[in-house]
């Protein structure tokens, strides 16, 4: 003869009693403690978390068209284009130099995955993540964001939380 089971009706009580339980805490008015765990998304908002995930911002004058971020992004969703200009040299006597002039910097939203990737090569922090979640389009043509575009993004970047006790700044910032 085999074994015997004992009846799992305590374990399932148990169970619905969290259950329940969860359910008077949910539906308890505000102003008690308790409330819906839910947001009624349009009507209300919440807000995002600090550096949070929305859309990518650009700063323009950050970017030096080493195509970084072009070249590490997986869905290929970057397109930028630059040409180079003649500066003037660092000290005096010095040859002039030629430095890359960002010309195009677009970032296709109905392509990207938002990997973060491109964030996190970019060498001289032009780009950044905005916690803007709202930025659709009636048409996907319009989720190609140009210079500009990202540009207003990156008046909605956080500044950067300040460093713990103990931590070093990186140099030259």
């Amino acid at each position: 003869m085999g074994r015997v089971r004992k009846p799992q009706i305590p374990g399932l009580l148990k169970g619905l009693a969290v259950t329940a339980r969860t359910l008077a805490e949910t539906l308890k008015p505000k102003k008690l403690g308790g409330g819906a765990v839910t947001v009624q998304y349009p009507h209300e908002k919440e807000t995002p978390p600090i550096r949070a995930r929305g859309v990518i911002g650009l700063r323009e004058e950050n970017c030096t068209v080493c195509m970084l971020c072009v070249r590490s992004c997986p869905d290929w969703c970057i397109y930028i284009e630059g040409h180079k200009e003649l500066a003037p040299p660092r000290r005096a006597g010095g040859a002039p130099r030629k430095v890359n002039k960002l010309d195009r910097f677009d970032i296709d939203y109905a392509l990207c995955m938002y990997c973060g990737i491109c964030v996190e090569v970019c060498p001289f922090e032009a780009i950044f993540w905005s916690p803007e979640y709202e930025f659709s389009e009636p048409r996907i043509a319009d989720l190609l964001h140009d210079m500009s575009r990202l540009g207003e993004w990156m008046e909605t970047v956080p500044e950067a939380p300040a460093l713990e006790a103990g931590a070093e700044k990186k140099k030259g910032k």
